[in-house]
């Protein structure tokens, strides 16, 4: 910590010196402690299951640089649950980690090339998202070339290694070895439509020793692409999107999986916002064994969707049975405090089985925040499962049980220096 404290000082100096003329510096932190009381939080609890009780923080120093051809972004980040560090702790042991360290070089003002690690937010943020909610959040480690004039669009490459770098062989922790991705986004007044095409690469054996060695490793790539289209008038808004996902998926099987969505957005008074819409997200069905129709939306903010208490594609449900996704939520605004309210009608895209439901289970959630002031928020939510037989048997546990969840988190962000 002294030395992240004496080169954070040095690196004010050098800002401070440069950017007096013709550049900005900014240094700011995050202080994000969230307690959360959860009896069914992301599966169905047992009925013998005792409720969990945990408080989980996060703490980023954010460091950012702004000059005529040259950006740059550093964010030191630590996450943990309270407690579940030694009091007596060493570095060696646990240590700060780099959530982004990158820079942007403008070749002209429309044209830049991005290169480091760096969070990935696109569209919606259903396919390729920061997912803010998780404390460590998700950021990537790539090259991206953006052109953003008459039009926008983005290029993106990463590919991975590990330090032991023989036989090219690649081993995580991350979810691909190779990953490019292509997007474009145009705005015709009130209409707003881009196109994505993600092509996501996962490391396969290819040839194993008897005694268990890896020989071969080679790489089996899913390609995903499709529309997303959003309109918004003054007081009604209409968000389409639509994506095929084909190729092969990481047990090297022939995958093709649908995903579309619909949602329409209301705003019958000043204060008051609805919206109404239908996700639907392709699955492969109990009795099928050569083809997987399971939709991945891979490296998107899936809390966003389907419901908070994130029982679907939130680290889980993957080349499962699908989902749709019938909702409505409502917001309210009193000021500085604000209201939302949603619920979810969930159903399987696939069969689980011969004689099994496709209704899976409702959910209602409630949230509520407060902006303090400039620098503290406060925000609470609860949310409630009220499961069907058919998610007892897609996701264990006990439909008798009581499955809710309850969180508080406070949020503080303060600006040490600037020199705006």
């Amino acid at each position: 910590m002294r030395q992240i404290l004496r080169h954070s000082t040095a690196v004010i100096l050098f800002f401070t010196t440069i950017s007096g003329t013709y550049a900005q510096f900014t240094l700011d932190a995050e202080f994000r402690p969230r307690a959360e009381f959860s009896h069914g939080h992301g599966t169905l609890a047992a009925e013998d299951q005792h409720a969990s009780f945990f408080i989980s923080q996060r703490t980023r120093l954010n460091f950012n640089y702004a000059g005529e051809k040259l950006k740059t972004g550093l964010v030191l980040q630590d996450v943990r649950y309270w407690g579940n560090q030694p009091q007596l702790v060493s570095n060696e042991d646990f240590a700060t980690s780099i959530h982004q360290a990158w820079l942007e070089y403008y070749i002209i003002p429309e044209l830049s090339v991005k290169a480091g690690r760096m969070e990935l937010s696109y569209d919606n943020q259903r396919m390729l998202g920061s997912v803010g909610w998780a404390q460590q959040a998700r950021s990537h480690d790539l090259v991206l070339v953006k052109y953003e004039g008459l039009f926008k669009a983005h290029a993106g490459l990463a590919y991975h290694e590990n330090s032991d770098r023989t036989n090219n062989f690649y081993f995580g922790p991350d979810a691909y070895k190779a990953m490019l991705f292509l997007w474009g986004e145009h705005t015709i007044d009130r209409l707003k439509m881009s196109l994505l095409f993600l092509s996501n690469g996962v490391p396969v054996p290819r040839t194993v020793a008897p005694g268990g060695e890896l020989i071969d490793q080679g790489i089996s790539f899913s390609q995903t692409v499709g529309p997303l289209v959003k309109y918004a008038a003054d007081h009604f808004g209409l968000v389409a999107g639509a994506y095929y996902q084909g190729g092969k998926d990481a047990g090297e099987n022939k995958l093709s999986a649908f995903y579309g969505n619909l949602e329409a957005s209301i705003k019958p008074l000043e204060k008051l916002g609805l919206k109404l819409g239908y996700e639907f997200l392709s699955g492969t069905a109990f009795d099928e064994t050569e083809n997987n129709h399971s939709f991945t939306p891979f490296y998107g903010t899936n809390h966003k969707f389907n419901g908070f208490m994130d029982y679907f594609y939130v680290g889980n449900h993957a080349n499962n049975v699908g989902l749709q996704d019938l909702y409505l939520n409502a917001a309210y605004s009193l000021g500085k405090i604000n209201l939302g309210a949603g619920m979810h009608l969930f159903g399987s895209a696939a069969l689980q089985a011969d004689d099994a439901a496709k209704y899976l289970g409702t959910e209602l959630d409630l949230v509520c925040s407060w902006k303090v002031d400039e620098l503290i928020s406060l925000s609470a939510g609860y949310s409630q499962m009220f499961a069907g037989p058919s998610m007892e048997l897609l996701k264990g546990g006990s439909t008798n049980a009581y499955q809710g969840w309850t969180w508080l988190m406070i949020t503080v962000k303060p600006t040490f220096f600037s020199t705006e």
